[in-house]
């Protein structure tokens, strides 16, 4: 298809707490944008029920403005089966093999796609943000979890099962913290932002405590912020190291939580990155550029591809 300067994609970035949604034009420009909250506690039908009526009347405002809507983009946390366009499990909406790729379609009577949040995350910032005209690119999203977006050449993949990237479960301390996936010192129980905020709360006492807090307190020379703050970059580090024997990125993109710290984050990695590594060569890091539109920005550049690959 041929595209022109009035024409638009319809892109949602769906959370367990907000949804992201914009109308991005083929060269990425966002024409609008608008946020809803997802509401997850009434349920994934009522859930799949929002993302449909937001996802009209984007088309519907794209329209009332002259522009012309030719596909959709949607990004959804959790196991996702994008050949299939089925968001396959998400603990934080209660997915079960909702087929929302077709429903989408069908709703607006356009090409849909369906992806993983932390995948076009990566896609967006490979093609549009920090990863710009790199080749080999690994994005890494520190938040409330850890995963990563290996992309090559402007493509992510997604492995055989939908679970290539899961760098958070490397065990990087085996018999360490437990992990929610089961196991036992995975790096996301160490390193996620939660885990850092939860881990110096624990040593302090303290409530409510969050992983800029600590990076905060640590730079201000609170002792045990600061050991726990090396304590969760010392984790990364290692699981970066892990990272990049199997990816061999040319750069590496952080985003999410913990990246909001900076330099305070990412100078003593990048130190300890390179004191670990021996013969793999040393990846830049750099923090993600594009923040939280990341998420649209990366299910607009999929309703993009859908075009020219369609299923």
């Amino acid at each position: 298809m041929t595209l022109g300067s009035g024409d638009v994609v319809i892109a949602l970035d769906v959370g367990g707490t907000g949804m992201k949604c914009a109308l991005v034009s083929p060269s990425g420009t966002v024409r609008h944008a608008e946020r809803h909250p997802t509401l997850a506690r009434r349920g994934p039908e009522a859930v799949t029920a929002t993302i449909l009526d937001i996802a009209a009347g984007l088309a519907a405002r794209a329209r009332a403005d002259g522009l012309r809507p030719v596909a959709a983009g949607v990004a959804v946390p959790g196991v996702v089966d994008e050949e299939s366009g089925t968001a396959v499990w998400s603990s934080n909406i209660g997915f079960r093999d909702v087929p929302l790729r077709d429903l989408v379609a069908k709703r607006l009577g356009l090409p849909a796609a369906l992806g993983h949040d932390v995948r076009v995350g990566g896609l967006a910032e490979a093609r549009l943000g920090a990863g710009r005209d790199q080749r080999h690119v690994l994005f890494i999203a520190i938040g409330t979890g850890i995963a990563a977006a290996p992309v090559v050449d402007g493509r992510t993949f997604a492995g055989a099962h939908g679970a290539a990237g899961e760098v958070g479960h490397i065990i990087v301390r085996p018999g360490g913290p437990p992990c929610g996936c089961g196991a036992r010192g995975c790096l996301e129980s160490i390193s996620s932002a939660s885990a850092v905020g939860r881990r110096y709360a624990e040593l302090s006492g303290e409530e409510e405590v969050t992983a800029y807090d600590v990076a905060t307190r640590a730079a201000t020379g609170d002792e045990l912020a600061n050991r726990v703050w090396t304590e969760a970059i010392d984790a990364l580090a290692d699981g970066l190291l892990t990272a990049q024997a199997l990816y061999d990125a040319g750069i590496v993109v952080l985003g999410g939580g913990l990246a909001e710290a900076g330099e305070a984050l990412l100078s003593p990695l990048r130190t300890a990155l390179a004191d670990r590594i021996t013969f793999h060569r040393v990846p830049r890091i750099v923090r993600a550029a594009l923040g939280d539109t990341a998420g649209s920005l990366g299910a607009a550049l999929l309703a993009l591809d859908s075009l020219e690959n369609p299923t």
